[in-house]
């Protein structure tokens, strides 16, 4: 059974830095993507970014441009965010995600249903 887990979360104040982790277990084959989503108090799942295990491209939500960072480590399946210059609006659950059932349509990067399997998400709080 897939398993994803996230980890990396905290409290941290604004213009300060962040690395989230997660690791895909329960393959033996990589997935074709993994992304990173995030939810709000109040809010809906917003797509933060991803990474695509075929060709390595990376494609970012405009509120994250320029200051978050997703890598896939050296160690397979597991894929890292970079978060730096953290602003209060950042603070959010961000949730891990997996696609394996085949390569992710381009136009559906950053929609929720382009990806199977989800973690359970690490709570990242950034106070002014």
């Amino acid at each position: 059974q897939v398993q994803l887990v996230e980890s990396g979360g905290g409290l941290v104040q604004a213009g300060d830095s962040l690395r989230l982790s997660c690791v895909v277990s329960g393959r033996t084959f990589g997935p074709y993507a993994m992304a990173w989503f995030r939810q709000g108090p109040g809010q809906e799942r917003e797509f933060v970014a991803t990474f695509s295990w075929t060709n390595e491209s990376t494609y970012y939500a405009d509120s994250v441009k320029d200051r978050f960072t997703i890598s896939r480590d050296n160690v397979k399946n597991t894929v890292h965010l970079q978060m730096n210059s953290l602003k209060p609006e950042d603070t959010a659950v961000y949730y891990c995600a997996a696609r394996f059932g085949g390569p992710v349509v381009p136009r559906t990067v950053h929609r929720t249903f382009a990806y199977e399997y989800w973690g359970r998400g690490t709570q990242v709080t950034v106070s002014s």
